[in-house]
């Protein structure tokens, strides 16, 4: 049995090896989509463009504008004197942000009244202006505080203002908050998926297509010898590219690497038995490699909506929470991340992989019926 499995392993290196745009397509693609994703998906905001429409146009109006400009999140761009040309720039998606001072904005703040303050966001990108608030908040708070303690001073009271709460944040795992730290981990997760179930999904479908099927099904080639050396050379193809992505998170965009790559690689391991076995899965319902790079396309695409890399899995509908269970990628994505940044051990992550392994187990085992009753 081992030997007719190596033979088949032997096989398909052969063909890989002959391949020359497969060979190419093996090792380049996956640090190309590394780089664009590492660069491209990054939700640090900065230098937002923003307007000022100053109808009060007072040493105070002044004083709070200098706050935005002196931010390195904001950008002045226009300075504007009508609500026309606030509507054109939004419209014309020139702005994100404009600051509305109404008139007697400085009277109000002297004589101690609320000052009403109007922000206008553009709300196309809601993730963007969310954030976009939240600095504005901040900058806002600042400036109220800073006239709170100046009327204290004015009426010889105590010249600084005690706040009964004083916060002080600490982030652990990701102590600047860099938004590449965390979702560059989460990209060489999705790389190796599409690498490992793209390639495994394709490989039994090529058999067919070009005809030597038939002679696999009449060699004592038992189902399981047959998928299993379908899988083992993309495993080994793919935990190469694992490497290679892993290098160029660490040297090329200076994510920290805190755990171990032992506890890295059994996670792997873990992850390629769940995503080679959906990729044989998805090849035993295909009979083209277009079918199969479709029905690849199908999974992979939820599968990465649904892993928490993008968006919250607490924020989803609870059908799609209880559906990412049945996603891999999910699982793995905590791996990779908790490996690179909190430096977590085995013991921590041990829950993850076996849920995969279990999920690995079912898919081979869906492959080898549904391959049996294709034989049949």
């Amino acid at each position: 049995m081992g030997r007719r499995i190596w033979q088949m392993v032997k096989k398909e290196f052969i063909q890989v090896w002959r391949d020359r745009r497969l060979r190419i397509f093996l090792f380049l693609p996956p640090i190309v989509q590394l780089i664009i994703y590492g660069y491209a998906i990054n939700f640090d905001i900065k230098q937002v463009p923003f307007a000022i429409f100053d109808e009060d146009r007072t040493q105070a109006s002044e004083f709070l504008l200098s706050r935005f400009t002196a931010s390195e999140y904001f950008r002045l761009t226009d300075s504007i004197n009508s609500e026309a040309e606030l509507r054109n720039l939004i419209d014309r998606s020139r702005i994100t942000l404009a600051v509305r001072i109404p008139k007697g904005f400085a009277e109000k703040i002297k004589a101690n009244q609320p000052a009403p303050l109007q922000l206008i966001l553009d709300a196309t990108d809601s993730n963007a202006a969310l954030i976009v608030a939240k600095y504005t908040r901040t900058i806002l708070n600042d400036y109220s505080r800073e006239i709170l303690q100046q009327t204290l001073r004015r009426l010889d009271l105590p010249k600084r203002l005690q706040t009964p709460v004083v916060i002080e944040p600490r982030a652990w795992l990701n102590p600047n908050l860099e938004s590449k730290n965390a979702f560059v981990p989460g990209v060489i997760a999705m790389v190796v998926m599409l690498v490992s179930l793209m390639l495994t999904a394709l490989s039994v479908v090529r058999e067919r297509e070009i005809g030597t099927m038939a002679q696999i099904l009449v060699s004592p080639l038992s189902p399981l010898e047959f998928l299993s050396g379908k899988t083992i050379p993309f495993i080994l193809i793919s935990l190469v590219d694992v490497a290679l992505v892993t290098l160029v998170g660490v040297f090329w965009f200076e994510i920290p690497f805190q755990g171990s790559v032992i506890v890295l690689f059994i996670g792997t391991m873990a992850f390629l038995l769940s995503s080679v076995g959906l990729g044989l899965l998805i090849s035993t319902a295909c009979t083209t490699q277009q079918q199969a790079v479709m029905a690849g396309t199908f999974v992979l695409t939820p599968a990465i909506l649904l892993s928490g890399l993008i968006f919250p899995i607490a924020n989803m509908a609870t059908i799609f929470q209880y559906i990412t269970y049945v996603n891999p990628l999910r699982y793995f994505i905590v791996i990779v991340q908790g490996v690179f940044l909190g430096g977590r051990s085995l013991a921590s992550l041990w829950p993850q992989m076996a849920a995969m392994a279990g999920l690995g187990v079912v898919f081979l085992s869906l492959s080898i019926i549904r391959f049996r009753g294709r034989l049949a």
